[in-house]
């Protein structure tokens, strides 16, 4: 058997899993770490314990070897076969642990990658975009010019000079780190002659100063699907900022900006407007041609007797569904002109018109109701030819309008709108 028993030593059971024993690793390295117990051999001794424990049972096959035979080497190997892990070379495989715990610095002392530095990936842009109700409901090829940091074409992103080439860091070999001994631990920290990059730059280019990008303005084509709405973003891949020695650029989000229409709202996938009409025409009925967004109109039957703010439905000529093929409705909402000033005339006709209201009260009734119930709202919808009125108008007592009462109110109000 090993010296040491692994399992005791990182305190989990021998069936635990991979993830449990880099946790008690963490857990105990970050504890008796030299660094935090300076002068303290019992916490360097369980340092180096806990690290050749953790160096066997993070590697499946050493692992399996230890289970079996009690050395992380296999059979044959001894009682002292610790591999590369006690002496301090074989560190490498805790790298990434290190770094978790005290940063690069540790992580590239035990071997890892260091400082110098990474591929880092553009950074994400946004753009606010203001589009019409129109493009909205309807899509749009819409031409913007994005100000972002490209590529830097005389020398091909490199910073040097044409002709010219970067020269390798002669203080960090190319490394882009530079590393000091303290004690037990190697410590490393960024170049500061070539801030990582491993290189330097002797003769710059003049178009770009050395930075291998230049700051330009890019013409991008964006299409506007039908449908969206307000807030909606629209992603662009791959056109953001430049990314950094050689990493993927970022994407674009461009912020649709949809600006108020003069006649149309929007609800959803509906859309909304007023339409005007008379007293004379809302009393007796008629046909209209109503605006619709995509300008070729739609006609409307208002029927007789329609009340104030009525509203009617004319299907299909909303806005098409992000979720579907299916399109919104148009509503229409009738707004009743009630006029202002009044020629002697008028008004004479309209004491007519009270008049023969008074005399016919089984139509109005006490309340001056045109149809039974005061709260009564309807909806029309335009296809359909449905007109729910919630029932027939009714005489004094139930009995039927007199039909001559009826034709004078009908005279009546077409005389005062003429």
């Amino acid at each position: 058997m090993a010296a040491n028993d692994y399992y005791a030593s990182l305190g989990v059971e021998k069936n635990a899993s991979d993830a449990e024993i880099k946790k008690a690793y963490r857990k105990l390295a970050l504890k008796y770490h030299p660094d935090r117990n300076p002068g303290d051999k019992a916490s360097e001794d369980k340092f180096k314990q806990i690290n050749e424990a953790y160096s066997c049972l993070s590697d499946a096959q050493k692992r399996a070897n230890y289970d079996r035979y009690g050395s992380a080497e296999g059979p044959g190997a001894g009682f002292g076969g610790f591999g590369a892990g006690a002496g301090g070379a074989g560190f490498g495989g805790f790298s990434d642990v290190f770094e978790d715990l005290f940063g690069a610095a540790f992580g590239a002392g035990f071997g890892g990658a260091g400082g110098r530095t990474r591929a880092a990936r553009g950074t994400d842009l946004r753009y606010d975009l203001d589009i019409t109700l129109e493009e909205a409901v309807f899509g749009a090829e819409k031409e913007i010019t994005v100000p972002r940091w490209m590529r830097c074409d005389t020398c091909d992103g490199s910073g040097a000079k044409p002709g010219t080439s970067p020269t390798t860091c002669a203080t960090c070999k190319g490394h882009g780190e530079v590393r000091t001994q303290q004690g037990f631990f190697s410590m490393v920290r960024t170049c500061p002659r070539c801030n990582g990059a491993g290189r330097i730059i002797s003769d710059p280019c003049g178009a770009c100063r050395g930075g291998g990008k230049i700051r330009r303005e890019r013409a991008i084509s964006v299409k506007v699907p039908a449908g969206v709405d307000n807030g909606i973003r629209l992603k662009m891949t791959g056109e953001g900022e430049l990314g950094g020695n050689g990493g993927p650029p970022g994407d674009l989000y461009i912020v649709l900006n949809v600006a108020e229409h003069p006649v149309f709202h929007r609800d959803g996938d509906d859309l909304g407007c007023d339409f005007h009409i008379s007293f004379a025409q809302a009393a007796l009925g008629a046909e209209f041609t109503v605006p619709t967004l995509d300008g070729k109109g739609a006609a409307l039957r208002v029927p007789a007797g329609t009340a104030p703010h009525e509203v009617f439905r004319l299907r299909g000529k909303g806005a098409k569904s992000l979720r579907g093929a299916f399109h919104g409705d148009q509503l229409v909402r009738v707004v009743i002109d009630v006029p202002k000033k009044l020629t002697d005339r008028q008004k004479e006709l309209l004491r007519e018109f009270e008049g023969l209201s008074s005399h016919s009260a089984g139509i109005y009734g006490a309340t001056g109701k045109q149809f039974h119930g005061a709260d009564d709202k309807h909806r029309h919808d335009k296809g359909n030819t449905s007109h729910d009125k919630g029932g027939a108008p009714h005489g004094k007592g139930g009995a039927p309008h007199d039909k001559g009462v009826v034709e004078k109110l009908g005279d009546t109000v077409r005389d005062f709108f003429r």
